[in-house]
């Protein structure tokens, strides 16, 4: 891990500038860099203790290989008409998995749509997931904790939410910790500052992880932001902020175990920027190929979290192929069976959609209940 200043050349040469005005210098601040395993998979630095854990590495690498999987059905189950919008996490499956493997089961997960590798690793079924997005608000009732957060669809809307549930959870004085992901796009939305700062002010128990794929659907981060990385601006709010290879899935849980047991001891919020590529279409409704070049696709491909991962288990003999072979048979049997309970599940009648709208239903939309379940006033 190594730290840097954040100043651009442009910034500092405006620094030069000031200290020849004989101006004082106040403050200074650094954005730190974690990563431990290169993109072939090779040991860049001294690893966690954790690295040498076959358990938990091994487990680290199966939920990626299955959540890749799911998203191939997912897909699959979208171009044929079975499903609605998906977001599949394509190159960016260590940023999910390495922070929901950090977590305890009592603190509060709130994610993005992009984050299903963390809610499965949470318990959530992936039926519930499909069901969710095959347009039955069912999908939300879900196996995992009950206190996670379901998806949020709106940019940046569930980082004032985070900040409340970290509210709440210090008055209560519970030694629980919110964690919010969103994508590089949230970090120009005024709902993230706002959080950010409220955090900041009341040293909430609260961890902020930003997806940095590059692109926020068709816009890239260079036209986002004139920052030279999402971490520093942690610092405006008053908190720390560093950046992580999220293509690491080891850089992935060693900074999210490290935030997590900071804000569980007090120490307030951490925003943890992971650096990763999205090699996939931001939705099944987008064509990314419409604004970058498959040349820069394929580049990013050297850099993914799932070889890099096999390629030190079996590096370490933590892997061989007879395990690579029971492991694809597995999530197949196991993608499958999701889609299949999916797809055998009823649909619910139009008029329950409004069953959970108030706790007595107004006559205006009751009467409008019976017109649709086909029932006729007297």
């Amino acid at each position: 891990m190594s730290c840097r200043g954040h100043n651009r050349s442009g910034s500092e040469s405006v620094a030069s500038r000031r200290i020849n005005q004989d101006l004082p210098v106040i403050a200074r601040f650094e954005v730190c860099h974690r990563s431990y395993l290169a993109p072939d998979g090779s040991i860049q630095r001294p690893l966690p203790a954790f690295a040498s854990d076959a358990k938990l590495l091994t487990a680290l690498y199966r939920a990626m290989v299955f959540l890749r999987l799911f998203d191939r059905k997912a897909v699959a189950l979208q171009r044929t008409g079975r499903l609605g919008t998906y977001a599949v996490s394509l190159g960016q499956e260590a940023v999910s998995v390495g922070i929901a493997s950090a977590m305890r089961e009592e603190d509060v997960l709130l994610p993005s749509y992009r984050d299903n590798g963390a809610l499965i690793w949470r318990g959530v079924r992936p039926e519930e997931i499909l069901l969710f997005w095959g347009g039955d608000e069912r999908g939300n009732q879900f196996s995992g904790p009950a206190h996670d957060f379901p998806f949020c669809v709106p940019v940046g809307s569930q980082a004032p939410h985070a900040a409340g549930v970290a509210y709440a959870l210090k008055l209560r004085k519970q030694a629980r910790v919110a964690v919010c992901l969103f994508g590089d796009g949230a970090t120009s939305k005024g709902d993230v500052y706002e959080a950010m700062n409220f955090a900041g002010v009341h040293k909430l128990p609260l961890v902020f992880v930003v997806a940095n794929n590059q692109w926020a659907i068709s816009v890239p981060l260079r036209l986002q932001t004139a920052c030279e990385t999402l971490a520093q601006k942690a610092i405006a709010a008053g908190f720390t902020g560093e950046r992580v290879d999220g293509s690491d899935v080891v850089a992935m849980h060693a900074a999210a175990e490290a935030a997590i047991a900071a804000a569980r001891d007090g120490k307030g919020p951490h925003l943890i920027e992971a650096v990763t590529y999205r090699l996939g279409d931001h939705t099944t409704s987008d064509d990314a190929s419409r604004y970058r070049s498959a040349d820069d696709v394929q580049a990013h491909w050297k850099e993914e979290p799932i070889a890099r991962l096999r390629n030190y288990l079996v590096a370490q003999k933590m892997w061989s192929k007879v395990d690579e072979e029971q492991l694809a048979a597995e999530c197949h049997e196991r993608v499958d069976a999701a889609a299949d309970v999916y797809l055998a599940t009823a649909p619910r009648r139009p008029e329950t959609m409004f069953d959970h709208l108030y706790a007595d239903l107004p006559e205006a939309y009751a009467a409008q209940r019976r017109e649709l379940a086909g029932e006729h006033d007297a």
